[in-house]
């Protein structure tokens, strides 16, 4: 009966889901921030009793309100360097929070690290390099390609339940695809993917967030 009760838990999941739905056609920012914020509730009531013995998720809710704030610089940023920047800025913030959890939870897998690393410092000399002319912008995303590659890397040494582990994994992995999306978006002229972006950057924040519900939920966490 406890587990039945602890598995419709789940179920709440539904609701970031239907938001992230009116968020994709386009229904307003209110939409968008609405997928964080509902999956930022269901977290919080999941731990509302456990957040002494669990503080580390507050990385994960510091890295949410981060990226709702990113969000909203993006959403708003027209022409603005100084706002496409500032949303830059706390994407990174986001990662950073993502990255500390699972080292606290975890190890940092130095080989993936590495493989990242390579194929993506490849990507920004041979792609965004060429194509950013700005050389502030071009620090900007260098740093932020950085803390990107460890933070998958740092979701693949985490020592969760399996569930949790590679939910949460796959989820760091979905905001790395929809950034990289982006990063062609806005500085090549290949945009054929374009539609992924939001769908791979819902589905990130929600998995994530079965990730820590299951954590929650699971006696040998």
């Amino acid at each position: 009966m406890k587990q039945q009760k602890t598995n419709l838990k789940y179920l709440w999941l539904i609701i970031p889901l239907i938001i992230s739905y009116f968020a994709y056609k386009g229904y307003g920012f209110e939409y968008k921030a609405g997928v964080t914020i509902s999956c930022l509730g269901l977290i919080a009531f999941s731990y509302w009793n456990k957040l002494k013995s669990s503080r580390n998720v507050l990385f994960v809710i510091a890295a949410f309100v981060f990226s709702i704030i990113g969000d909203w610089f993006l959403s708003h940023k027209g022409d603005s360097f100084i706002m496409f920047s500032a949303g830059i800025g706390f994407y990174f913030l986001a990662h950073a929070g993502y990255m500390v959890y699972a080292l606290v939870n975890g190890r940092l897998k130095i080989g993936l690290a590495v493989f990242l690393l390579i194929a993506y410092l490849l990507l920004f000399a041979f792609v965004l390099y060429p194509a950013i002319n700005d050389t502030l912008l071009l620090v900007v995303v260098f740093v932020y390609l950085l803390i990107s590659c460890f933070a998958v890397a740092a979701a693949a040494g985490t020592r969760l339940p399996a569930f949790s582990k590679w939910a949460y994994f796959s989820g760091i992995v979905l905001i790395l695809f929809s950034d990289t999306i982006i990063a062609f978006m806005e500085f090549t002229t290949y945009q054929d993917l374009n539609f992924l972006i939001l769908p791979t950057y819902y589905a990130a924040h929600i998995v994530i967030t079965f990730s820590l519900l299951y954590k929650a939920n699971n006696k040998s966490s």
